[in-house]
């Protein structure tokens, strides 16, 4: 099996632009008390997890950062909701991505680098071809114009890492406390065989989260069906 990373086809005919984020969120960390980093991405997204049921949902609404006790508080009040296979990290994403949308949008949309859209049509399309693992979630966006897409986010869950040849040989291993590995992703990548899931075609990479992975069967069902608004680079697997 081939794979590919999915990114944002900037030579693009469509105009389309969003602006938004997802509607709760866990807190970035300040002062790791095991490897004193202070840090938070929001590069992992859930946006099927409905925190409504959640008796604190104030503590989830602002981006901030917070001492790393309460962030584990807060991961154990959403652990429950998460769907499989989710894993969490400081200033990770929960719920609908919610903004603003305006200009034309293709069947495919990157709004960035680890985030991926699909129109409706175009989801029920590949799901069809029998694609494994493909969940679209619905948004709150907002467009200026009539007759505006459907745009539903793929939930991409945290599979496959990097191979160990392309990573720095003497890089630290992950803090045991808060997870952080400190390593900056290298421009060539290579795909860590062993690591790779047999039941999603798309996915995004458990280490360098604002990576987006496919296999063949998904660029090959998106080329037969004419759907564009990203390209699709080959990654090498060892």
């Amino acid at each position: 099996m081939n794979y590919f990373r999915v990114k944002e086809d900037n030579s693009s005919i469509y105009t389309g632009r969003i602006e938004g984020r997802h509607k709760w969120g866990l807190p970035g960390i300040r002062n790791c008390p095991a490897c004193k980093a202070s840090w938070g991405t929001d590069t992992r997204a859930y946006p099927s997890v409905d925190l409504s049921p959640v008796a604190a949902l104030a503590d989830f609404e602002e981006p901030r950062a917070e001492p790393i006790e309460e962030y584990e508080r807060l991961c154990e009040l959403v652990r429950t909701l998460l769907p499989p296979g989710a894993r969490l990290q400081p200033g990770a994403t929960l719920g609908p991505l919610v903004g603003r949308a305006q200009g034309r949008f293709g069947p495919l949309v990157a709004p960035s680098s680890w985030a991926l859209l699909v129109q409706r049509e175009a989801l029920e399309k590949l799901q069809a071809e029998g694609l494994l693992g493909l969940k679209g979630c619905g948004t709150q966006l907002r467009f200026r114009q009539r007759n505006a897409p459907e745009l539903l986010e793929l939930e991409l869950l945290p599979v496959g890492q990097l191979h160990p040849e392309c990573l720095p040989p003497n890089r630290k291993p992950p803090c045991s406390r808060c997870g952080r590995r400190g390593l900056t992703r290298p421009d060539d990548m290579l795909l860590d065989a062993s690591t790779l899931p047999g039941h999603l075609d798309a996915f995004r990479l458990e280490d360098f989260s604002t990576v987006i992975v496919c296999t063949e069967r998904f660029v090959e069902a998106c080329r037969r069906l004419g759907l564009d608004g990203v390209v699709f680079q080959p990654l090498p697997i060892a």
